[in-house]
């Protein structure tokens, strides 16, 4: 979705996690290094430690970073600008998010899982791109078994793959996939 909006924006993506921002600096190095109206896609954004949401108040707002040089009695404070961006954030789990934080976004959307039958088109497109021969009811069983997601269904697909390969089957059928 960050990168549709990203293309439909013309400008660049910029790809981070929740987990990844350990401290405040590590979101300051990203945020000043956007150009005008990037998006700034960050992923389990609810992982996110409070110290580097407070930073991103600033940027969301005020479009300035505020980064503290050096420890104790020298520390300085240095207000950076930033240029204006565009912040996606995704999660599976909306009811973590701090309230301050999620009040702060314009627009919440929320994407239900993939059902059944297309997932069952993504995993007979992904065997074909693969060059694996399966019928369409293998197929609709490996996309119930994925829980709504098309990453899990391609890795079932891969292992499904991987154990006909063993079994010199040249094909996914019904007898191979239930296995």
């Amino acid at each position: 979705m960050a990168g549709i909006v990203a293309s439909e924006m013309n400008a660049k993506i910029h790809i981070t996690s929740g987990p990844a921002l350990e401290r405040a600096g590590d979101l300051a190095a990203i945020l000043t290094k956007l150009d005008v109206n990037d998006v700034l896609f960050i992923d389990e954004i609810h992982r996110m430690p409070a110290n580097v949401e407070e930073v991103l108040y600033n940027a969301m707002e005020h479009f300035r970073v505020d980064v503290i040089i050096g420890q104790g009695a020298g520390a300085k404070s240095i207000n950076l600008p930033i240029n204006p961006f565009t912040l996606v954030g995704a999660t599976t789990k909306s009811g973590v998010i701090s309230a301050p934080l999620r009040s702060r976004f314009g627009i919440i959307e929320r994407i239900d899982y993939y059902s059944d039958e297309d997932l069952q088109k993504i995993i007979l497109q992904s065997a074909s791109f693969l060059q694996i021969g399966i019928d369409p009811e293998s197929a609709l069983l490996i996309g119930s078994c994925s829980r709504g997601t098309p990453r899990i269904a391609k890795k079932i697909l891969r292992r499904v793959r991987d154990f006909a390969q063993v079994g010199n089957h040249p094909t996914l059928d019904i007898k191979l996939v239930t296995k």
